[in-house]
Parts: structure tokens; sequence; C-alpha cells
């Protein structure tokens, strides 16, 4: 966490404590992840990966014989279901299996519903990815997407600590004092949900290119050059999931969104309204499947 402010409400030793009671992920969730992250990785590394989990490889086959998927014959093997599934599904099951009572909570500090930030956090992705495949240059759609499905797990702890700060948030963006929620939350109470979200990634021991959209997904233009591209790509997927109307609480649309996406994406108004109509669909089928 950054150092140097002054905490005005928030014991950081006790979100640190909070931090470091969380379970690890499991050996074959975090092998997915890092397996995500590399742009050289191939289908068959996931396929491995999940053979050797029983416990994924009964989620994964629960899933895809779902009545969702509407399929006709039964799938009995991995590799047949990862064709039907894609690696995505199979990322979003594993981090569920892995983090559910995070994601599945209310947001107290956010007024958040119970599920809101699972179905935020999934509409992001599935919309992260979609605007990634508008990259100028080669782009890693899935680790987009799985960027996407973490990028505000930091909410899950830092709202039990913001809950009495959070009715100020709102007045102040309206009175100028700040200019975003993000702001709001490092101005009331000296750290704010990225900080958290980057520690609870450190915690973890997730790849780099997740912990920098975690820390850095609300200015992307922070994040090292290299991990610009992807950042930026979750930035604007995270828009995109509020602009549809599934946020995580009182904090929708109270963030700014960085132009700067513009140097990676070629994203037109008719894009972005296409990539909310796709998104909304694919969400649509998604959470059918992923009841959190």
């Amino acid at each position: 966490m950054k150092e140097g402010v002054m905490s005005k409400i928030v014991d950081r030793e006790a979100v640190r404590q909070a931090i470091e009671k969380l379970p690890l992920f499991s050996t074959s969730a975090l092998q997915l992840l890092q397996v995500i992250a590399d742009p050289e990785h191939e289908l068959e590394d996931v396929i491995k990966i999940v053979k050797f989990d029983s416990a994924l490889t009964m989620r994964v086959l629960k899933t895809v014989n779902s009545p969702v998927y509407g399929l006709v014959k039964e799938v009995t093997s991995i590799d047949r279901a990862l064709s039907y599934l894609g690696e995505r599904m199979v990322v979003s099951i594993a981090v569920q299996e892995n983090t559910g009572q995070l994601f599945s909570k209310p947001l107290e500090g956010y007024q958040g519903e119970q599920g809101g930030l699972w179905r935020h956090d999934l509409f992001s992705a599935i919309a992260s990815r979609e605007v990634a495949r508008y990259a100028k240059g080669n782009f890693d759609l899935d680790l987009a997407f799985t960027g996407g499905l973490l990028h505000d797990i930091g909410k899950s702890i830092f709202a039990t600590f913001w809950k009495d700060a959070s009715q100020d948030a709102l007045g102040q963006i309206d009175q100028g004092i700040v200019s975003d929620y993000l702001m709001a939350e490092q101005d009331l109470t000296g750290l704010d949900h990225t900080e958290v979200g980057y520690e609870m990634a450190c915690h973890w021991n997730l790849p780099e290119s997740l912990q920098a959209v975690i820390l850095h997904h609300h200015h992307p233009a922070e994040a090292i050059e290299c991990m610009q591209p992807l950042v930026y790509a979750v930035h604007v997927g995270d828009i995109v999931s509020m602009m549809a109307g599934c946020d995580t609480g009182n904090d929708g649309l109270q963030y700014q969104l960085d132009s700067g996406y513009k140097e990676f994406f070629n994203l037109s108004p008719n894009t972005l309204a296409e990539i909310v109509l796709n998104s909304e669909e694919e969400f649509s089928k998604a959470e059918a499947s992923l009841v959190c």
C-alpha cells in the first residue's frame, strides 16, 4: 500500500490482517491464472491443469452439461468441455471456487446487493474481452477477460472498512472536492479499493499482469508501458459494465474514462454500443451458468 498518506478512518494494519487471513488460491487455480497470463500458452496447458483437479473437473462438467448450453449428448471429457466452454469460462469457474464468498457477500460500504460484485466483475470481464477485439495490435482476449474478472476484488475487503465514510463520497464529488469516487476513497480514508486489491493479489501471488490491472484499472496511464494495453482494456470494460447498469452500488458511473484508450483500441461510439449489446447477451448466458 502507498505510504506517506495519513489514514483518517481506516486502520491499515487491520486491513493487512484481514488480507493475511484470506485462504490462498488452490494450486490448480493459481496455475490456471499463470498459464492464461502467458501469451504463448496453448489450450492443452489448460486441459492438463483441469484434469489433475478432481473438484474443478466435476464443476466444469456440471457447468457444460447444464440446461443453459442445451447439449443433446452428455459431455464426459474435459477436452470436449473446454471446446464448448472456452478458457474464459474455466477460469471463471476456478476463480469462483476460490473466491466465491468474497464475491457473493453484500458490499456494505457501497450499498451493494448480495452477489453484486460477482455480477459486475463477470460483466466487466466479458466487456473487457469485447474491447480487446478492437485492439490495434495483437491481444490476448482471455487475459483481458481474466483481468476484468478480478479487477474489483479489493472492494470485497475494503467495503467493510469503508462503510462509515462512504456516505460522504458522493457529496464530495457533487461539491467538486474530488473528481471521482476513487479520489473520495483516498481523501476520506487514506487508501482505496485498488490498493487493497493489489495487496490481495500479492497475497495470492497472482501474475504481475493481473496485479497491474487490479491496481491501475481506474488510472491505466500509471501502469508500466508494457501493461497499459491490458489495463486500458479492463478500464474500458469496467466503464461499459457500469453503462449497462451492472455496477457494485453507489459508485456506479462515478469514475472518469481515460481517453488514453484510443492509443490502443479502435473504438467508435457505434462500436461501444455494439460492445454493450454483445456483452449483455453473453453475460446473461454466463450468469446462468455461474450462479454465485
